[in-house]
């Protein structure tokens, strides 16, 4: 029983020592540990190109709208669309497709790689593989479309091909507007018209 009792005097004397060294030694270690730390350094931040991320900004699946003072709806889509850096106000849009909806029934499809979206001029330039496409039989290409999002109004600065009702056709023009007495809407092709004639009766315009 005595040999009993001095043995756990013993363990609780050394145990007395062992606790107080053995938190000495964590909190030394901390120490050690905090002192590999440079509190005052900056947090290191991956590299990031400022610029490139501006020009990143932009929405998919974008829609542009208008009507015109005729009742003609006119929409543009874009898969991508981000504000140009050089001119905010421009948007770059990609993949674009567009459609005129007009007030007396016929409808313009459009088609483009590209499209320059000016909002506050209301224009849309198309470009690249422009596929113009009317209810009325017309599909013709080009690689520049004017259009506008406040007005019927599409043009061709340059050459178009493709076909129509009287036949397949190329020219160096090609206009959408209303007609200022009628109000219909017409289609017309300049500057150099060739047509290789089908015969077949129809009627010059969308509608």
């Amino acid at each position: 029983m005595l040999f009993q009792e001095n043995l756990y005097s013993k363990l609780v004397a050394w145990t007395k020592i062992i606790l107080p060294l053995t938190a000495l030694g964590i909190l030394s270690t901390l120490f050690l540990f905090s002192q590999s730390v440079d509190p005052t350094a900056s947090i290191p931040l991956s590299e990031i190109d400022l610029e490139q991320r501006a020009q990143d900004q932009g929405a998919t699946k974008a829609t542009f709208a208008g009507v015109t003072d005729e009742g003609d709806e006119v929409v543009i889509n874009a898969a991508v669309a981000k504000p140009s850096v050089n001119d905010p106000r421009l948007i770059e849009a990609e993949k674009v497709r567009g459609q005129m909806r007009l007030q007396r029934g016929g409808v313009v499809d459009m088609v483009s790689d590209q499209a320059d979206v000016h909002q506050n001029q209301m224009t849309v330039v198309l470009r690249g593989n422009v596929n113009f496409v009317t209810t009325s039989g017309y599909d013709m290409r080009t690689e520049l479309l004017n259009t506008r999002i406040d007005e019927l109004f599409a043009e061709s600065p340059g050459q178009v091909y493709g076909e129509g009702p009287p036949g397949n056709l190329v020219a160096g023009r090609m206009v959408l507007t209303h007609d200022e007495s009628t109000k219909i809407a017409h289609l017309r092709f300049t500057d150099g018209v060739k047509l290789i004639y089908k015969p077949q009766s129809a009627e010059e315009g969308v509608q």
